[in-house]
């Protein structure tokens, strides 16, 4: 398994320069041997940026990048909504900095942290939107414990949109969060990926 999905601090450090194409523009990038997808713009996250609905959110609204990574969903978040509070938080420290610095590269600002320093500064139901190209591998209980911390954000009017291999569990995933009270639809799906819709019912 890649160290990226486990460890706060991964060994591999060789970094890469990119141009990815995000929303409609291009940024140059930079990404790490130590991070989910070093290579540029992985397929699922294209997939979920091609068929995610852009909500109309409130100029003082906040939205949240479970697991940014690199920062692509940060970026798009970032252009998409530009006058939100930004929130990006991972676990592992090469993927903060590396967000923190393609944000800025790209004129872009956020608070960039680990899960634990949000949860300190975020109260719950204070997040409009939460966008998530969630770390299933993790495992199913590291998994669901994620979910359901940041979950808890959400405003009662609040969405999140996740994105999920069929084959790595969508539809069991469906049925869980609606277990856990919450709504979840599948709104689209494309080249073996689903794109959820979650919602505090």
């Amino acid at each position: 398994m890649n160290e990226h999905y486990f460890s706060p601090h991964p060994s591999a450090e060789e970094r890469y320069s990119r141009e990815v194409s995000i929303c409609g523009n291009t940024y140059h990038v930079s990404t790490s041997a130590g991070v989910f997808s070093a290579g540029g713009l992985d397929k699922a996250t294209a997939v979920f940026l091609d068929r995610v609905p852009l909500d109309t959110l409130p100029e003082d609204a906040r939205v949240l990048d479970l697991g940014c990574g690199w920062g692509p969903l940060s970026l798009a978040l970032a252009q998409t909504y530009p006058h939100a509070e930004l929130w990006a938080t991972d676990t592992n420290t090469q993927a903060l900095s590396l967000t923190r610095e393609n944000l800025q590269n790209a004129g872009f600002t956020g608070n960039v942290c680990t899960p634990e320093e949000a949860f300190a500064k975020l109260t719950p139901a204070s997040v409009d939107l939460i966008w998530s190209n969630p770390p299933i591998r993790i495992g199913k209980a590291a998994l669901h414990e994620l979910l359901l911390d940041n979950l808890r954000l959400l405003k009662p009017d609040g969405n999140a949109y996740f994105v999920v291999g069929k084959n790595l569990g969508a539809d069991s995933l469906t049925v869980w969060l609606r277990e856990q009270g919450y709504g979840c639809e599948k709104i689209g799906s494309s080249k073996g990926f689903r794109i959820l819709h979650v919602c505090p019912r």
